[in-house]
């Protein structure tokens, strides 16, 4: 798909999205430092540049922020949801 058609999709609302997988999926998301802030305001001030990786619920809401991929699955699994990659 080109992103000349990205906007012929049709939008799910937050509710519609937080309900997908019956609220048992969460998100693993790459970032860098400088989105921690964005995320989570009360966040320390972070090295410029560095890879994180951000889980999210199925809504968008943050629920951690971690150094690697492997961390965050292992927190997705403790909180009983399924990790899935979001690139």
């Amino acid at each position: 798909m080109t992103n000349e058609h990205a906007n012929d999709l049709p939008t799910m609302t937050p509710e519609a999205l937080a309900g997908l997988g019956g609220g048992k999926i969460a998100y693993v998301k790459a970032i860098n430092a400088e989105d921690v802030k964005h995320l989570f305001p009360q966040a320390p001030q972070l090295d410029p540049g560095t890879r994180l990786f951000a889980l999210h619920a199925a809504d968008g809401t943050p629920i951690v922020i971690t150094d690697s991929r492997e961390s965050a699955v292992a927190n997705a699994w403790s909180h009983e949801l399924e990790p899935v990659s979001v690139h």
